[in-house]
């Protein structure tokens, strides 16, 4: 390769012998120094051997100097607030090094999606901390259901949007829609699959419709994302019964067992199903960031030794969540050492708390349908119905973490069986 004068971050043409390359020079890791690697306009990285380049034209150099950009408050507009948690929809394009950056101030969020703008005016943003998302737990969630419920008492904002990875993002919704009690304005949580720097990323979209959710009537916790692969509209779904069914699809989230809230569109909401409604008297969000942390959520398998069970009681844990097969089946066999029906007696009355829900995701357990669901139920384990696994888990810890129903096993039964938060349904949809 001849000498080039180009540095990591500059943009620039790669030049072999039969074809060119645009894109952002980036920088080779020690491991792969004879490689040329750069990032295409499409947004994907390639490598290069070094003996294939014939030059390298530099046709811009790098700045790492950030534009000014600056908001202008529209008194027409509806005022909301941004709460960012890190996750893809809050990164930008790192050009020396390929990968993604975190947009450290609202500054920046805002140059990258200027199009919130059109409908609303973003009065405050609040950075509590940037994760992703798999690296999120318990106080994270209180921390965020804290600050929201701040936000939501503010008679200024009429709505709060709470940007966030997707991996875990609807465990996020489920605490959030158990911890913020009296709820009377929107808190609309969305994502990003896709980076700003890509031309099919999905985050312009589910900005704009989060920002419509966030001034309607819907008082509750939802997750506004892609309905279709298309940028066509958005899905508005109940927090407590959404989950991620695709690991980099653009509408990766779906309602389970119930249909979404609305369609919303760069310019309107249609509503599909019912919701809870804005009072027009205000009324004050209550935050109830209570949770015990000692719950464990566990996929039941063929063959699986009932005696993991000890492990949790051993180690303090107060709750668990069983992910059974079918309609909510485990191994049921007294007489057998691989039989669950005698160790989940022994374990329940030792104190832990052991509820049933269904790993097929879809439709429902139901203890009395075979005698083998009728002698696990005996054993005195909640069937939670139709109520999903990550829904379930965030529910139980959040029961727990209340010491008046904590102390006694008839309240948490009635707890985890009571339709707090629209995590059961009553009637189960496609």
């Amino acid at each position: 390769m001849v000498k080039t004068d180009a540095q990591p971050g500059d943009y620039v043409e790669v030049h072999l012998m039969h074809k060119i390359y645009d894109g952002f020079l980036l920088e080779s890791p020690e491991s792969e120094k004879e490689t040329v690697l750069f990032k295409l306009n499409n947004g994907y990285n390639i490598g290069l051997n070094k003996k294939d380049v014939v030059k390298i034209v530099v046709k811009k150099k790098y700045s790492p100097v950030q534009e000014k950009f600056e908001t202008h408050f529209d008194s027409s507009k509806p005022n909301i607030a941004i709460v960012m948690t890190g996750g893809t929809i809050a990164n930008r394009l790192d050009s020396k090094t390929g990968g993604v950056a975190p947009l450290t101030t609202p500054e920046n969020l805002f140059k990258f999606y200027p199009e919130i703008f059109d409908k609303v005016n973003v009065i405050k943003v609040v950075v509590p901390f940037m994760k992703a998302s798999e690296s999120m737990n318990f106080s994270d969630w209180k921390k965020i259901a804290k600050l929201v419920s701040e936000l939501i008492n503010d008679t200024n904002i009429q709505g709060v949007i709470v940007t966030h990875g997707t991996d875990t993002l609807h465990y996020t919704s489920s605490a959030l829609t158990f911890m913020l009690r009296n709820l009377n304005k929107p808190v609309v949580l969305t994502y990003s699959q896709r980076s700003s720097d890509r031309a099919s990323s999905d985050a312009n979209l589910n900005l704009k419709c989060a920002s419509i959710v966030a001034t309607s009537k819907i008082a509750e916790v939802v997750l506004v994302g892609h309905a279709t692969t298309s940028d066509d509209f958005c899905f508005v779904m109940r927090g407590t019964k959404v989950r991620k069914m695709h690991s980099s699809r653009r509408d990766t989230f779906r309602t389970i067992n119930s249909k979404p809230i609305a369609k919303v569109y760069e310019n309107s909401l249609e509503i599909l199903g019912e919701f809870n409604s804005k009072k027009e008297n205000f009324q004050k969000c209550i935050y109830d960031g209570s949770f015990f942390e000692k719950v464990a959520l566990l996929k039941f398998y063929p063959g699986q030794d009932p005696t993991i069970l000890d492990y949790y009681v051993k180690n303090g844990y107060k709750g668990i969540i069983i992910e059974g097969t079918g309609l909510g089946h485990v191994a049921i066999n007294s007489e057998s050492k691989m039989g669950w029906d005698k160790k989940l007696k022994e374990v329940i009355s030792k104190g832990l708390t052991v509820c049933i829900t269904t790993q097929c995701v879809f439709g429902k357990v139901d203890a009395y349908v075979y005698s083998n669901l009728r002698k696990l139920n005996n054993s005195g384990v909640i069937f939670l119905d139709d109520m999903i696994s990550e829904t379930a888990f965030v529910k139980l810890g959040w029961v727990l973490g209340h010491p008046e129903w904590a102390k006694d096993k008839k309240l948490i039964r009635e707890k985890m069986l009571e339709n707090i938060s629209g995590e059961f349904s009553e009637r189960l949809e496609e």
